[in-house]
Order: structure tokens, then sequence, then C-alpha cells
């Protein structure tokens, strides 16, 4: 995992890209991509060519409508939405059936919320130090063993378990003192 310095909040993301900012731009799609296509995949069990097109179209929308957004610290929740209409655009244009529990309202609540969720302990993660971001990654994002990730760092296999447990509470420490909708998350 790469660390940096600072990482740009949402809203300062929304204001580089509403000034021209490629690189702010790039950085929005990378953080919000997998977000994106998840609510689609996961929400609303969309064909992958379907998510595809959902992804794009939402992207398309998000490019041209960025203005529109009164709060640029609420990119998240207004990318959710934006896929939620989108996806269900495009299971209506859809020649074939859909069944009824396809798009249950609370279904893809829960499953925007597990994603809100996620995003926030990355956010959380990122703020960390790189040791902490690493071991971290490797064991609950990789699902690497103990012995794995004792090689790939050159660490003793004992180290690993004491060093995931102090990550674990120095996290719970930034989730809580950052963001406090989550501490169920952390606790």
């Amino acid at each position: 995992m790469e660390g940096s310095s600072r990482t740009q909040s949402d809203a300062e993301l929304v204001v580089a890209c509403r000034q021209g900012s490629r690189e702010a731009w790039d950085e929005l799609v990378a953080r919000f991509s997998r977000y994106v296509h998840a609510i689609c995949i996961q929400g609303f069990r969309l064909p992958a060519a379907d998510a595809e097109d959902v992804f794009q179209d939402v992207f398309s929308k998000v490019y041209e409508q960025l203005d529109k957004l009164r709060d640029d610290s609420a990119l998240r929740p207004w990318l959710a939405q934006l896929t939620r209409r989108t996806c269900i655009d495009k299971l209506r244009s859809s020649s074939r059936e859909v069944a009824s529990d396809d798009f249950e309202a609370g279904r893809i609540d829960d499953v925007v919320a597990e994603l809100d969720d996620a995003l926030t302990v990355r956010a959380a993660l990122r703020q960390m130090p790189v040791e902490c971001q690493e071991i971290l990654d490797r064991f609950f994002a990789r699902d690497e063993s103990y012995r794995v990730i004792s090689e790939a760092l050159s660490l003793p296999p004992g180290t690993i378990a004491s060093r995931i447990s102090r990550c674990l509470d120095k996290l719970k420490t930034v989730l809580e003192d950052s963001y406090p909708q989550v501490r169920h998350v952390a606790g």
C-alpha cells in the first residue's frame, strides 16, 4: 500500500475536480470505482456487462453534474443515489423480467451502508502509519496467514499477532476520533 503524507478529503477532491484537475478526477474515480461497482453487483445483482454500463454512465453523470452537488462533503451519498437511479433505469430498460426482490430498497440500503462503512475504514486506514496499513491489509484484505506475513515483512511469526493487535487499537482510535458515525464497525 502506498503511504501518502496526506490524503485529500472528498470535499477537497470535488473542489479540485471543479477546478479542472485531471489528477483529482483520476483520484475520485479510483476512490469510488469499487463502491459504484459493488452497488451494481451486490446491491442490484446486475450482470457484469450491465454493471460496466452503469459504472460508465454514473461517472459520466458525475463529471457532467459535479457542479450540482450542493455539499462537497456529501459526495459519497450523492454517488450512491446516482448509482441507485442508474441501476434502476438499467433494470427497467432491459427486456428481461426482473424479480421484485432484485431491488428491494431495504436490502440495497443495507449493502450501501456496508459499503459506506468499508470506505470509511479504508479512509481511516490511510491515516495510519504505513507499517499498520501494510500488516492490516495483508491480514484482513488479502487474507494472508501469519506465516506468509512474517516471511514478507521479515518479522518473527510471534510478532505478527501483537502488531495486528496494536494496529487494530490504533485503527479503532482513528475511527472513534475521525469517524464517530461508524463506532460500531470498530467496536
